[in-house]
C-alpha cells in the first residue's frame, strides 16, 4: 500500500491505474469499521479509470489520532480523504454507508475539485438504532453477528465473502467501530443537498434494512443524482454482487463522458 502523511499522521491507501490515466478516477470510502479491502472487486474499473481506496484513520494501515465521535471525527476522516484525493488526483468520490457521509462532508465543506459522487448504502442522514450502538460497546462480538444477519450487510453472501466482511471488523476493532457507529448516528446533511451541483448517482442493493431504498430517493429529490438498484445484494452490494455493482457505476461514468 502507498501513503501519504498529513496532519500529523499517515494514512495508508491502494491505487491502480491500467486506463493510462483515463477519466476522472474513482476515490472508494469505506463505511464503518471497514478497511479499503471491502472495495477490491472494484478495482476491476481500473481499466477504465483510476481506482483508489483508503483506510480511514484507525483502520486498516492508518494511523489513529484521538477524536471524538461527531463531527470531529467526520472532519478527521474528511482530512483523510483530501489527502488522499490530491495525491492521486481522483474526482470521484465513492462511499459507502459512513464513506458516503464523509464523502459529502467533504464535497460540502471542503475545497476539494471533484468531477461527482458515488453515494452507495447511504443517507443524508444515518439514525443507528439505539439497542445496536449499546450492543457494539457491551457485546461486540455480538453486534457483528447482528450485522451479519439477514438482509443487514448481506443477503445471500458467499461464505468468503462472509469470512472477510466479519475478519475486517474483528481487525478494525471495537472501539474505532464504536466511533464509526455514533458518529454516523449523528450524521444530518438533510438540509444542505441542495448545496451541491455535482453530478450524482445512488446506489442501493435491494434487501438492504440498514439504509433503505427511501434514503437513496431522498438524493435523487434533492440533488442531480440517478438512483440504481443491485438485485439480491443488501448493505455491502459491492461485495455481494461486484459485477451488478461495478455495472452500475460504469453506468455513471458514462453519463459523465456525454454529459460532460
Amino acid at each position: 500500500m502507498e501513503t501519504v502523511s498529513h496532519h500529523g499522521r499517515t494514512t495508508a491507501y491502494e491505487y491502480s491505474d491500467r486506463s493510462n490515466d483515463a477519466g476522472p478516477g474513482l476515490f472508494c470510502i469505506h463505511g464503518s469499521g471497514g478497511s479499503h479491502a471491502v472495495w477490491t472487486l472494484q478495482f476491476d474499473l481500473d481499466e477504465r479509470t483510476p481506482v483508489a481506496a483508503l483506510d480511514l484513520s484507525g483502520h486498516g494501515e492508518s494511523e489513529d489520532v484521538e477524536a471524538d465521535p461527531g463531527y470531529e471525527t467526520l472532519d478527521m476522516y474528511a482530512e483523510d480523504v483530501v489527502a488522499v484525493a490530491e495525491a492521486t488526483d481522483c474526482r470521484i468520490l465513492m462511499g459507502h454507508s459512513l464513506g458516503g457521509a464523509v464523502a459529502l462532508w467533504v464535497a460540502l465543506e471542503y475545497d476539494l475539485p471533484l468531477d461527482g459522487l458515488v453515494l452507495t448504502a447511504t443517507g443524508a442522514r444515518l439514525a443507528v438504532l439505539s439497542d445496536l450502538l449499546a450492543l457494539l460497546e457491551d457485546d461486540f462480538e455480538h453486534a457483528v453477528e447482528f450485522l451479519h444477519g439477514p438482509d443487514r450487510f448481506f443477503h445471500d453472501p458467499e461464505p468468503d465473502t462472509l469470512r472477510l466482511s466479519k475478519g475486517i471488523l474483528a481487525a478494525t476493532g471495537q472501539p474505532v467501530t464504536v466511533r464509526d457507529f455514533k458518529t454516523a448516528n449523528c450524521f444530518d446533511v438533510r438540509g444542505r443537498l441542495d448545496e451541491l451541483t455535482l453530478p450524482a448517482t445512488a446506489i442501493v442493493g435491494q434487501y438492504d434494512r440498514l439504509t433503505p431504498m427511501r434514503y437513496h430517493r431522498h438524493f435523487t429529490a434533492e440533488m442531480d443524482c440517478s438512483l440504481l438498484r443491485v438485485e439480491n445484494a443488501a448493505h455491502l452490494a459491492m461485495l455481494e454482487q461486484p459485477a451488478s455493482f461495478n455495472g452500475a457505476v460504469s453506468m455513471f461514468l458514462d453519463r459523465l463522458e456525454t454529459d460532460y
